[in-house]
C-alpha cells in the first residue's frame, strides 16, 4: 500500500481511519462519540485543524481549548497518552516515515498545550498548581 503525505487528501484519509480507531476504543469512543453529534462534519473539521497545523493552510477557524474544556470531567491527563498512542500507531502505518514523524511530533506538542490548559492554573505569583483532575501524582488544586 502507498504511504500518505502531509497534504490535504493525505490529511483526511489519516483523520478519516484515526477517529475510526478512536471511536471504536474502549476508553476514548464513549467520550468522543458523547460529544461529537456530527461526525462528517466533525472530521471535516479535524482534516481543516491538521491542515491549517501542517500545511498553514489557514482553513481551522476553531477553538480547540475550550472544546476541550468543556469535557474536562470526562478527560483525564492519561487518555492524552491514550491518544497519543493510537495517533503514533495510525500515523506510523499510513504515512510515510518522515511525515510520520512530523505528525507525531505535533500533536504532542499540542496534547501538551491542552494538557496544560485544562489541568493546570496558576493561582500564586509563578506557583503552577495541578487542577483538581492532577495528574499521575495524585497532587489536587488544594495541594
Amino acid at each position: 500500500m502507498a504511504r500518505l503525505q502531509i497534504d490535504e487528501g493525505g490529511l483526511k484519509e489519516l483523520v478519516e481511519a484515526f477517529y475510526a480507531r478512536v471511536r471504536a476504543d474502549e476508553a476514548l469512543g464513549p467520550i468522543f462519540n458523547d460529544a461529537i453529534d456530527d461526525w462528517p462534519e466533525h472530521l471535516e473539521k479535524l482534516a481543516a485543524f491538521w491542515s491549517s497545523v501542517m500545511l498553514t493552510s489557514g482553513r481551522y477557524k476553531g477553538q480547540p481549548v475550550p472544546a476541550h474544556v468543556k469535557h474536562r470531567d470526562r478527560i483525564t491527563p492519561a487518555l492524552f497518552d491514550r491518544w497519543l498512542a493510537l495517533w503514533e500507531q495510525t500515523t506510523n502505518e499510513l504515512m510515510e516515515p518522515e511525515a510520520a514523524d512530523a505528525l507525531q511530533n505535533k500533536a504532542r506538542r499540542i496534547a501538551e498545550s491542552l494538557k496544560l490548559a485544562m489541568f493546570f492554573r496558576l493561582d500564586g505569583p509563578g506557583t503552577p498548581e495541578r487542577a483538581r483532575h492532577g495528574s499521575d501524582t495524585g497532587m489536587t488544586a488544594s495541594q
